[in-house]
């Protein structure tokens, strides 16, 4: 009974380890980052040099073989700091589980040995009129002298044109409906792979979103993920695994917010005495910090369903992306009302990490899609 519910020491040193990384080496240029629009480079080079941009990749291939948990651990740790940068480990790992779930030996070793040293993996799914209706995607990949000829275009893909890789579903067989979309690895430097014009977002403004064009590039079968109609059923896998990471972002968005607000509290003095002496403002850090360790247990559950591979998966990443991220939206706006005018501001980082929140209840499935998918799963828990 000593050990029941009490973190492994291996994760809590890795906790201390990349907070420290981040406080150093991240969290000083998330404003910048934030307000300029621009790559955190400082935190990708920081991330590589440790070992953390994309800490999954099997050891067997140059990575550090993290499991599930700790692939978490990381991505809150960092989102703790900055949003943005956290999206590096989790589009990495987005980006290439269809290939670690569905790849040949030899596609593993292809690209993520390179994944491992450095380059960058994206996740191309979603459509402008294809979102949550993913089945009704128009990029098509047809066999034409013994290649397949990919055309059409993905939109809101994270980091794309950083990234050197990125998987791609696509249409092979249009009288088959979901079973008739299969997955592939394109690079970026094939011909006719395009990119549109940087996404103006309220947020995650760090993570470049653009659309991804797909001109007739021509595509050997070695770039075909599993078999051809195999790639939404990839896709569903994949997304039941790396929803949790962001919850783990969410988690790291919600933490770094309350952190700031209870500081706060302590220092602002008004009638005489610190804000933390009144009931309300007590009780508001209260309900955040329950919140918080709610969404961190039912995270950290997922995490490790996710590593086992469990029979109720598909339930407990949905809930852990809807739970977590609501908490963050809930808590990063609580954090702003807790500093009042100074939160409103861009002096103090929460009025950022509220409108970094924001898109955690949106990307990898909309929350309501989440609730969708939870009631679809009901029976693996009775």
């Amino acid at each position: 009974m000593d050990d029941l519910y009490i973190l492994p020491q291996e994760y809590r040193d890795l906790r201390e380890s990349v907070r420290a990384l981040a406080d150093k080496k991240i969290a000083p240029f998330a404003k910048a980052v934030d307000q300029d629009s621009r790559f955190p480079q400082e935190a990708f080079d920081a991330l590589a040099s440790a070992g953390l941009a994309a800490a999954h990749v099997p050891i067997e291939f140059g990575g550090d073989g993290a499991d599930a948990l700790a692939v978490v651990i990381i991505i809150e740790e960092v989102a703790r700091a900055c949003g943005s940068s956290s999206l590096i480990p989790a589009v990495n790992k987005l980006g290439s589980l269809p290939l670690m779930l569905a790849g040949t030996s030899e596609q593993k070793k292809r690209w993520l040995t390179q994944l491992a040293e450095g380059k960058g993996f994206s996740y191309c799914l979603s459509e402008s009129e294809s979102g949550s209706d993913s089945v009704s995607m128009k990029t098509k990949a047809l066999r034409r002298d013994g290649k397949w000829i990919l055309n059409g275009s993905k939109k809101w893909i994270s980091n794309a044109g950083f990234s050197d890789f990125y998987t791609v579903l696509a249409v092979t067989d249009p009288n088959q409906r979901s079973k008739g979309i299969s997955a592939f690895v394109v690079e970026k430097s094939d011909a006719g792979v395009s990119f549109g014009a940087h996404e103006k977002k309220m947020g995650m403004r760090g993570s470049p979103t653009r659309e991804v064009y797909f001109d007739d590039v021509e595509l050997d079968d070695d770039r075909l993920l599993g078999e051809e109609g195999e790639g939404f059923a990839i896709a569903m896998r994949t997304l039941d695994h790396t929803r949790i990471t962001i919850a783990a972002q969410a988690l790291g968005l919600a933490q770094g917010a309350f952190e700031t607000a209870a500081r706060y509290a302590k220092e602002r003095k008004q009638f005489g005495k610190p804000i933390f002496d009144f009931q309300a403002i007590q009780f508001m850090l209260a309900d955040m910090a329950m919140q918080i360790e709610a969404a961190r247990q039912i995270t950290y559950a997922a995490a490790a369903r996710s590593e086992r591979g469990d029979h109720d998966l598909t339930f407990f990443s949905a809930a852990s992306k809807c739970f977590a991220t609501d908490v963050a939206m809930q808590v990063t706006t609580d954090a702003v009302q807790v500093l009042g005018g100074y939160g409103y501001v861009n002096d103090h980082p929460v009025e950022r990490m509220m409108r970094d929140a924001k898109l955690t209840q949106i990307y990898e499935g909309t929350n309501q899609i989440q609730r969708l998918v939870m009631s679809r799963h009901l029976d693996k828990l009775m």
